[in-house]
């Protein structure tokens, strides 16, 4: 599979690029930030995958997440790809921030137009990695992964689903049961159809329930300011979740934090120490 670079700099000694595919799951050109630390030029270096939300592309985490600096310190590569498809030119994709462009939601549409590419649970776990497996120096048996809302649930349904491969996952303010809150119910109905059995798959909560968790605690910050805290994210239904699988859960509630990115800039090296730790 061919590679285009869209951009390189270097970054604390290492490089920040913006490379572009042709995607055989989305059925369209995807583009995806990758960060090599310096160790990368003389050895494989462990892989971490982040996922970002709603409206986000590539660039979001790249220039506003300050994660580079502590990543080169420690050896980490990043890996961030866009959100959605983009190009497929689907009616209705546009109108509105939380269905379509920019709002994959990390699921496999089975419902049409969406099926025709809206594969971004595929594309995350299958196509990239084996892409970015053979075109970079990362371990392969050292991945880990996380994400801010949207990407939470991505991230957190994703690793609980594939834990073989997936070695440690945290979230910033994760949506954490799209089953129960406005913008999951949207997106899992518009994608998978009206079946909330199907909706399961997909949601934190119920993976918990149905399957566990044997690796690291889960690590979770969540905002006290968030003003999706209440109607979107419902921290408190992990919680409990986790409580009654026994699955360990470190939820952090950061007084006076929002859904910003500078939120997340706030304690990305939290996250990137943890992960570093248990990769």
């Amino acid at each position: 599979m061919t590679l285009t670079k869209v951009s390189v700099s270097r970054c604390f000694g290492g490089t920040q690029s913006v490379y572009s595919h042709e995607a055989r799951e989305t059925g369209c050109v995807m583009r995806f930030g990758v960060y090599l630390p310096p160790q990368a030029e003389t050895r494989p270096v462990p892989l971490l995958y982040w996922l970002s939300g709603l409206t986000c592309t590539e660039e979001n985490f790249i220039v506003k997440a300050l994660a580079q600096r502590v990543a080169a310190e420690l050896g980490l590569a990043l890996v961030v790809p866009d959100t959605s498809p983009r190009g497929l030119k689907i009616a209705g994709e546009a109108e509105s921030y939380d269905f379509g462009l920019g709002a994959g939601f990390y699921v496999d549409a089975t419902q049409p137009p969406w099926s025709r590419g809206y594969r971004m649970y595929a594309y995350v776990t299958k196509e990239l990695p084996a892409l970015i497996e053979a075109s970079f120096p990362v371990e392969a048996s050292k991945v880990g992964i996380f994400g801010h809302s949207m990407g939470g649930h991505g991230a957190l349904t994703i690793a609980l689903k594939n834990p073989d491969y997936y070695k440690s996952v945290s979230a910033f303010a994760p949506i954490s049961s799209p089953m129960r809150c406005p913008w999951g119910e949207k997106a899992l109905a518009g994608y998978l159809g009206s079946d909330r059995a199907a909706w399961r798959q997909y949601d934190a909560t119920a993976l918990i329930e149905e399957r566990g968790w044997r690796g690291p605690p889960l690590l979770v910050d969540q905002g006290t300011s968030d003003q999706f805290l209440e109607t979107q994210l419902k921290p408190e239904l992990l919680q409990e979740a986790c409580r009654r699988a026994g699955v360990p859960l470190e939820l952090r509630l950061q007084a006076g934090y929002d859904h910003s990115y500078f939120f997340i800039a706030s304690f990305i090296e939290d996250h990137l120490r943890f992960h570093s730790r248990n990769l």
